[in-house]
């Protein structure tokens, strides 16, 4: 199993920085040049959520190490729980480093679970960096909470989520809250969790989750006034494979802790299983870069070598931790470690978590 805990991910990261620096040493990379150009980088996403600050972070610092400095203008495609604009980019893009993909797990659920929807195919395209991400549930004050370890009060509650859909990286939080136990409704939609951070804003929902880098910028803020109250982080992995607290939200209990705070027991099972296959796929191995399967080698080396060349910025260095939280963002063998795992599940969770989404809310996938 790839490691994903600080220690490993940043000995992986060493090794594959210093591969990727050897490899771009000679004139290849220096051949690539973008100058006047203007390089759109799909997010197919709406504006406000965690995959659209991730990009527009990531953006200038982009244009600044790519060769010939060319404009990066984030384009932001909504809609399908992102298999609008995920299917645009399979169909459209070309392999001249013009036109690049930013993917969420809410990319990659739809493709594991055989969504209609789904017109691409990941192992048509190239890696050129992969970001690991976390997220945090958290709830309203007018339930009566006042941090986390009042969770059980939302115990026999009428929570309302907005979410982008079943088979979107919303997966995470309908299997999560169906362990715990809670009473959702899920409204289905929204296009996406920038859309149902302002619901949650508006009144018209109580419960929520935004991934890190939007939940530091949009609910920290929230929480700070008085308007939040956060319950959990779904966590990261440790070296064993293990759930444990996000080292970007070390004073909040992680998925496994809340459910032991809620039911006096560790969990664990095949509805457990199941929610760790789509979680690992849509946080450890959640976000990433992508251009067309037959753009050149060179094209895909400079790009790899702009994403490394960016984190010795010191633009990047002072602010990645306060937009993106404690993730590394790699290239090299480590992305493509990412990329394989974040695209693969057993078949047997698969049929499951796809049995309970029609018995539970009538998605049956494989109907149009």
């Amino acid at each position: 199993m790839t490691t994903l805990s600080n220690v490993t991910r940043r000995g992986a990261l060493a090794l594959a920085t210093g591969a990727l620096a050897l490899g771009l040493a000679g004139p290849a990379a220096a051949e690539v040049d973008f100058s006047g150009k203007t390089i759109e980088w799909i997010i197919p996403f709406s504006a406000g959520g965690g995959s659209d600050t991730w990009a527009r972070f990531n953006a200038p610092l982009m244009s600044k190490y790519l060769p010939g400095n060319p404009t990066v203008v984030v384009v932001n495609e909504p809609g399908g729980g992102s298999t609008k604009g995920t299917n645009l980019f399979a169909a459209r893009a070309k392999p001249d480093g013009l036109t690049i993909l930013g993917t969420s797990g809410s990319t990659q659920f739809p493709y594991l679970l055989g969504d209609p929807r789904v017109r691409y195919e990941y192992k048509d395209w190239k890696i050129a960096m992969a970001a690991p991400t976390g997220g945090v549930v958290y709830t309203t004050p007018a339930l009566g909470l006042k941090g986390p370890e009042d969770i059980g009060m939302l115990k026999g509650k009428d929570l309302v989520y907005a979410s982008q859909g079943a088979t979107s990286l919303d997966l995470v939080p309908l299997l999560g809250f169906k362990q715990m136990g809670f009473t959702v409704q899920h409204v289905f939609g929204f296009k996406g969790r920038g859309d149902g951070r302002l619901a949650f804003e508006r009144g018209e929902t109580n419960i929520d989750y935004q991934t890190s880098s939007a939940y530091i910028k949009n609910v920290q803020p929230l929480v700070d006034a008085g308007t939040a109250v956060p319950l959990f982080s779904w966590g990261v992995l440790d070296a064993a494979g293990n759930v444990v607290r996000d080292p970007t939200f070390p004073d909040l209990p992680s998925f496994p802790e809340a459910y032991q705070t809620l039911t006096g027991n560790a969990p664990s099972g095949p509805e457990y299983d199941g929610y760790v296959a789509f979680f690992t796929a849509g946080f450890p191995a959640q976000k990433m870069v992508f251009l067309p399967k037959d753009t050149p080698d060179d094209i895909v080396d400079a790009y790899q070598a702009a994403f490394e060349a960016m984190k010795a910025d010191p633009e990047y260095q002072a602010n990645a931790e306060s937009v993106l939280g404690t993730y590394e963002q790699v290239t090299g063998p480590l992305a493509q470690a990412l990329f394989d795992k974040g695209t693969t599940i057993a078949p047997e969770l698969r049929t499951q978590v796809a049995e309970m989404l029609a018995a539970d809310y009538g998605v049956k996938l494989g109907e149009e």
